[in-house]
């Protein structure tokens, strides 16, 4: 079975769902709240544990009852969690999510305890050696995802890359990803290919591969992967 570990977010979503969003200055009663486990890394550890995967989750939460909460829910999801460190300066990564009812929504994110997540914690992580794949986001500082996909380069390990939130990469971090996993956006900005059908999507993949990434999957949202 693969040993998967997982770098990066874990946060905190707090969601109100109403008829609509409130304008600037607005204040507007009635909807539903409701909280769950959120960030891109959690969100990966989970859906990798489900699959049957051994799975570490390496992160930084606040010393807080959001950072508590996360713990306990990724213990309960039977994900290692003995990697995930407490910040005692900056709160756990927090999400507020308005949604009205045509699913539109608005977000805004403090990143607090995940932009502290830095190669120092990690170089000395000896599940880090263990690991079959290793899975990271961007939603960490970058020069956190660059020291760990070196390492692992000189471990031969694969590295799954999710590059989102969307940012610019050198191509000394994409040289050798195992995968590399874009939205059409995403893809736009890494490679320059408008992709809006499986022909340019064709054409963003071959600008990866040909930058040393192993594998490529576009997601194209209602239009499926490429």
């Amino acid at each position: 079975m693969k040993k998967i570990v997982v770098v990066g977010s874990a946060n905190t979503d707090m969601v109100i769902k109403s008829e609509r969003i409130p304008l600037p200055g607005e204040t507007i009663l009635g909807g539903d709240f409701f909280m769950n486990m959120g960030g891109k890394g959690a969100n990966q550890a989970v859906a990798a544990a489900r699959m049957g995967g051994v799975v570490t989750m390496v992160a930084k939460t606040g010393n807080d009852i959001f950072g508590k909460q996360t713990v306990k829910g990724l213990d309960k999801e039977k994900i290692f969690t003995g990697y995930i460190f407490t910040d005692d300066v900056n709160p756990s990564g927090t999400a507020l999510i308005m949604v009205n009812g045509a699913g539109e929504n608005c977000i805004a994110v403090a990143p607090g305890s995940n932009a502290n997540l830095l190669p120092e914690d990690i170089q000395n992580v000896p599940v880090m050696q263990d690991a079959d794949v290793i899975l990271m986001q961007l939603e960490i500082p970058i020069q956190t995802v660059e020291h760990v996909a070196a390492a692992a380069k000189k471990n031969k390990q694969a590295v799954i890359l999710n590059p989102a939130p969307a940012r610019a990469l050198s191509d000394e971090l994409l040289k050798g990803l195992y995968l590399v996993t874009p939205n059409e956006s995403e893809a736009f900005l890494l490679t320059g290919v408008t992709v809006t059908d499986e022909s340019s999507a064709s054409r963003a993949a071959d600008v990866f591969l040909g930058k040393g990434v192993q594998n490529v999957i576009i997601t194209m949202g209602s239009k499926g992967v490429f």
